[in-house]
């Protein structure tokens, strides 16, 4: 596959995001869209990964992103858009503590993809605690 140009757009008169990981929007050129489906923390046999565990969970949802990027000769690079949905307030520092730690490995240069973080008050299996989609560009 073919770079990608990914240029982060962070506005002055939006709130600085450099902080956080994602960025407030991006640039991408040039390329083909992928778009995945909500990943929630299940195992290649569709056994739930971390049952009450948050960050087990987060750390899974994320092996499954990456593997599916992966299927297609993808990497977390590619991935400029995230949606994350999370069961419960209370998850919310376990998932950030986990994300904290993962994101500098899977996005080295620092060019984090957006993401939409909705808490809701359930998912389709209720032993799952986040579900994550993902936009990938492919060059």
């Amino acid at each position: 596959m073919s770079e990608l140009s990914k240029t982060v757009v962070q506005p002055d008169n939006l709130f600085q995001s450099e902080e956080y990981p994602f960025s407030q929007g991006l640039v991408v050129q040039p390329g083909v869209f992928f778009f995945i489906a909500g990943q929630p923390s299940i195992d290649v046999s569709g056994n739930v990964v971390g049952k009450g565990d948050m960050a087990e969970q987060t750390r899974q949802v994320y092996r499954n992103l990456g593997n599916i990027l992966e299927s297609v000769g993808a990497t977390f690079s590619n991935v400029v858009e995230f949606t994350t949905f999370i069961v419960g307030r209370e998850n919310l520092p376990s998932h950030l503590a986990v994300i904290s730690e993962l994101y500098p490995k899977i996005f080295p240069d620092g060019k984090f993809p957006t993401d939409t973080v909705a808490l809701v008050e359930g998912l389709y299996f209720e032993d799952f605690l986040i579900e994550v989609k993902a936009l990938a560009v492919l060059a």
